[in-house]
């Protein structure tokens, strides 16, 4: 999913529509790109929660974390990397693995069927 908006509007602070509710996999994640950000999206259906986190893994520098599967630590919801299955706070951002870094997370809102991050 593309958003047409110009790169200079990343520097405001403003929801963007990323996409359709219906777009995203129950439980699971997908990649909106917003200017040139990758921003990974996921709907944590069981929890019936969104979350919007960057897509680029910090350990390997890869845009993978949409691809990553989600669960819960400690009632925290998080998101292990498809590569090295580091684990990272959807709340916070905070890596859960003992590591001493953090990656950016975003608001969600969902209205009239679709998903606005902010950003």
């Amino acid at each position: 999913m593309n958003n047409a908006e110009p790169v200079c509007a990343i520097e405001r602070k403003n929801w963007f529509q990323a996409c359709r509710v219906e777009d995203v996999v129950h439980n699971g994640g997908v990649c909106v790109k917003y200017g040139e950000q990758q921003i990974a999206l996921f709907h944590f259906t069981r929890r019936k929660e969104w979350f919007a986190i960057q897509n680029e893994c910090p350990h390997k520098m890869q845009m993978a974390l949409s691809r990553g599967m989600i669960g819960t630590q400690q009632d925290e919801p998080k998101v292990a990397c498809p590569f090295h299955k580091k684990t990272f706070s959807l709340v916070t951002g905070q890596c859960l693995s003992g590591d001493e870094c953090a990656i950016e997370t975003y608001p969600v809102k969902v209205e009239n069927g679709h998903v606005y991050i902010f950003i």
